[in-house]
């Protein structure tokens, strides 16, 4: 706590000049100055034992400036007949969900699994990670592979081709297995 407040006293009116020269007004300056404060005093053992709590101040400043700049994101709303209907035909990504069962069901169990609830379910990875009693670092490293091995299959059974930018540019349907 002494850590804390020798260092606050210290670097407190440099901060919020800095917050004030960046944020959109003074108050916000001043929530965002107070906001520093209780990260430190959140911090375990406070400031002591860091080397500079100076650069460890304003890093934690700029970082919640970062964050209030994204969530300040402007919102322009949309008119109600935005969404018409559409005679398009759909995306070639959007159907390719034809193909999805039967290049699934080609994968093995492993696999299959963990895509079903990561990606289709739409389970969180540490979730997974705690179903299937794996770390986190290695239920991701499962999910990327097969991943991998998904796109592998989508591609070979079903013609897959892709534009210069990686994305799908058409396909060739395929009956699903039985």
């Amino acid at each position: 706590m002494r850590c804390v407040a020798d260092a606050w006293s210290a670097h407190e009116a440099e901060l919020r000049r800095f917050l004030r020269h960046r944020a959109s007004s003074d108050a916000e300056a001043e929530d965002l100055l107070q906001e520093v404060f209780l990260r430190a005093l959140r911090r375990n053992n406070g400031l002591c034992g860091i080397d500079s709590p100076r650069a460890w101040l304003f890093h934690a400043a700029r970082n919640l400036l970062i964050d209030r700049l994204r969530l300040r994101k402007d919102q322009v709303p949309l008119p109600d007949d935005l969404v018409a209907a559409s005679n398009d035909p759909p995306a070639p990504v959007d159907s390719l969900t034809q193909c999805l069962p039967r290049a699934l069901a080609e994968l093995s169990e492993q696999d299959r699994e963990a895509i079903t609830l990561c990606d289709i379910e739409g389970m969180t990875q540490q979730d997974y990670a705690r179903r299937i009693g794996l770390s986190l670092p290695a239920a991701k490293s499962r999910v990327q592979r097969a991943r991998a091995r998904l796109k592998t299959q989508l591609t070979s059974f079903c013609q897959v081709s892709f534009d210069g930018d990686g994305h799908v540019a058409g396909f060739v349907p395929r009956p699903p297995v039985v």
